[in-house]
């Protein structure tokens, strides 16, 4: 495993790209398998989840090839169960279940495995595809599932903690092939179920409402091949701006999408971060003193979960107290302790952090537990004097296209190390 070396205290400047999504990319590559033609799928990010996802496609008998940011898919002969091993260590391989089932009337998709950030439960996604006329049985670490021929049906995804992500495009992704009309009542609203809605409709689907509580699909007897650009990455361009105005510098990203970070934009405003558009890029700084908010996590279009870390590292260089409340994931503050041994003052108080920023800080050595707490640790790293350590940045590579090297090329002194 590796670790990053950080030498902080450094402003960053210039331009970073913003890469695809990796939250679109995985559930389209997924959607390949909907069809036995070929797809190509461009912008894709260099991330190990993205070449496990491409591991999983080939163990179920498709043919991947990736060349720079494109990937090319051929799904024309495949299995209706993949590698065991493969499908079990990644939460989002199970939206592999929803195009298996649709195409093939069979899937035996391994149980995805936990998550540091708290539980993810399938039974939405299991739900649904049960409303649609799947017989599903749970044995020995397997989901399988069964199906003389999915039916359109009405359907209510709505969960204890709002809309599943995966779940809808799960969901939706089976209803493309099944006799009728389905409709998707309390469906996630995230940008990448949209991003992959354009995508099953440039295959062919007849999909509407993506980006609204319902959505309407209409069933088809047969998909098509399609080419399709995925979108750039909202959670990696708003840990570019916090970056940039952490380290109190100035960051254009080229190829961000304003439109799908709103919330963001608008808490970072109010904490004292200027976000422009210059053309077809956004330019990060501060506007002044950064001042403390309060913030609450909430589903798509509310402020995202997976900013809610990087938030709370600028949080602790800010003057004032801020209140950091969680409500999408029950064990999403493992980075508190982390943050801490830079000197920053935070106290969990249930679903909340209080944040008592503008507290000495300095480098020290840190372990990241998962992919976003990753990102906050970094970004603290950055902007403390001294030489702070993050260890176990596998989970950086699971979600940050090459971050250590777009650092670098914005003034960064940062070091990728083997750890010892």
């Amino acid at each position: 495993m590796d670790s990053l070396l950080i030498k902080g205290g450094v402003p960053l400047h210039g331009e970073v790209e913003i890469s695809g999504a990796k939250n679109a990319v995985l559930p389209i590559m997924a959607a390949t398998l909907l069809t036995a033609e070929t797809c190509v799928i461009r912008r894709v990010p260099d991330l190990s989840d993205v070449k496990f996802m491409g591991q999983i496609l080939t163990s179920l008998g498709a043919e991947v090839k990736f060349e720079g940011d494109t990937l090319t898919v051929r799904a024309a002969k495949i299995k209706p169960f993949g590698d065991y091993e493969l499908i079990r260590k990644m939460r989002g391989s199970v939206c592999i279940l929803g195009p298996l089932l649709s195409r093939l009337r069979k899937a035996t998709v391994s149980l995805p495995g936990g998550c540091a950030i708290g539980a993810r439960p399938i039974g939405l996604h299991l739900k649904g595809l049960k409303a649609l006329g799947a017989k599903i049985s749970i044995e020995n670490g397997y989901v399988r599932t069964t199906t003389p021929k999915l039916a359109g049906a009405e359907i209510f995804l709505g969960g204890r903690l709002g809309p599943t992500v995966l779940g809808t495009a799960n969901v939706m992704m089976a209803a493309t092939l099944a006799d009728g009309v389905t409709v998707i009542h309390s469906a996630a609203c995230e940008p990448e179920v949209v991003d992959l809605a354009n995508f099953l409709n440039a295959m062919g689907a007849k999909i509407s409402g993506a980006g609204s509580p319902t959505i309407t699909i209409i069933g088809v007897d047969q998909l098509h091949g399609a080419e399709h650009e995925v979108i750039p990455d909202r959670i990696e361009a708003a840990t570019f701006v916090i970056a940039a105005a952490a380290t109190n510098g100035e960051v254009t990203l080229r190829g961000a999408r304003a439109d799908h970070l709103l919330a963001v934009f608008d808490k970072l405003r109010e904490a004292g971060v200027k976000v422009e558009r210059n053309g077809t890029s956004l330019i990060a700084r501060r506007s002044g003193r950064l001042k403390p908010v309060d913030v609450t996590t909430l589903p798509y279009p509310g402020f995202p979960t997976d900013v809610q870390a990087q938030l709370m590292a600028l949080m602790i260089l800010t003057p004032g107290t801020s209140i950091i409340t969680e409500r999408i994931f029950e064990n999403r503050f493992m980075h508190v302790p982390e943050l801490c041994r830079l000197g920053a003052d935070i106290a969990i108080e249930g679903p909340s952090c209080i944040v008592k920023g503008g507290q000495p800080l300095s480098g020290a050595p840190m372990m990241a537990s998962d992919l976003r707490a990753s990102a906050a640790l970094v970004i603290a790293g950055l902007a403390v004097k001294g030489t702070t350590q993050v260890s176990r940045i596998y989970h950086l590579d699971r979600g940050y296209e090459k971050l250590d090297e777009k650092l670098k090329k914005l003034g960064a002194r940062v070091e990728r190390v083997p750890e010892t």
